[in-house]
């Protein structure tokens, strides 16, 4: 009888068990679900005349009353998120200001920018292999935490900058807009800080169902090179030290079988006729 027991017991908590996990991916399925932002008319980025990139207010004040009575997880977590990048809470004040905080509980903002801190984690990692595959060589890396950019710096390696982590990045976001707007990237480009010079590349990371939540940047101390480094021998001996710099030898191939045939035969570097 007791044995009875324990089996009927056991099937009735196998079966809440698996109606709870129905209903948990039901719900999961359900808070995934929408369009993007950019899908509806009120998408608060547009260009002006100069082809600036400019916050519309308007439009992101009418998002936010048509997400609270309107319901759609994917469009108001790039809202919120949005809402984060500029400041809107400290932007917008009287009943707009409240209609945002009503937007930011309904869809519970907070898990949305833990999420993105969780998301980021990865890239950090990255950042940070690269950062030591390089090292004492002028080249900076570093990762940006676009849900805020007041504080947006998040991890940086080998720095060149002087910034320190938490540093602002409030312009970052709507240069990337706009130049994912234009279909252009953000590579190679020159900065110029009054006696300081950078050669450098930014690279937005979007994230399915969130938008654009950061960014890696590579900043090389183009005077240091320049001036320091081609015309000393010794910095220079230094530099590609540390460039070809490895900790490990491993046996691995990592070359097609038409390079590998040549490698066994002789040849030193890509560029080896």
């Amino acid at each position: 009888m007791i044995f009875k027991k324990l089996i009927v017991d056991i099937a009735a908590s196998a079966i809440l068990l698996f109606f709870g996990f129905l209903f948990g991916k039901f719900r999961e399925r359900k808070m995934q679900g929408g369009k993007n932002l950019d899908d509806y008319e009120f998408y608060p980025f547009d260009l002006d005349e100069k082809k600036n990139l400019f916050f519309d207010v308007k439009k992101f004040n009418a998002a936010v009353t048509y997400f609270i009575s309107k319901r759609d997880n994917t469009a108001a977590r790039q809202l919120i998120l949005i809402g984060e990048q500029n400041n809107v809470e400290g932007n917008i004040k009287g009943p707009e200001n409240t209609s945002y905080k009503k937007l930011y509980k309904k869809y519970d903002g907070d898990k949305i920018i833990d999420d993105t801190v969780k998301y980021l984690e990865n890239y950090k990692r990255i950042v940070r292999l690269i950062g030591d595959s390089f090292p004492d060589t002028g080249m900076e890396i570093l990762l940006h935490n676009l849900s805020n950019p007041s504080k947006a710096l998040y991890h940086i390696k080998n720095n060149v900058t002087g910034r320190d982590i938490e540093a602002p990045a409030t312009n970052l976001v709507h240069d990337l807009k706009m130049r994912g707007m234009q279909n252009q990237d953000k590579l190679n480009y020159e900065l110029n800080i009054g006696s300081r010079k950078f050669k450098c590349t930014t690279m937005p990371i979007y994230r399915d169902g969130y938008g654009l939540v950061g960014a890696i940047c590579i900043n090389v101390d183009y005077n240091y090179l320049d001036q320091q480094v081609r015309n000393n021998q010794k910095r220079l001996n230094d530099f590609l030290d540390s460039f070809l710099k490895t900790d490990m030898v491993l046996d691995e191939n990592i070359l097609s079988k038409n390079e590998y045939e040549k490698a066994l035969a002789g040849k030193t570097h890509f560029r080896d006729a």
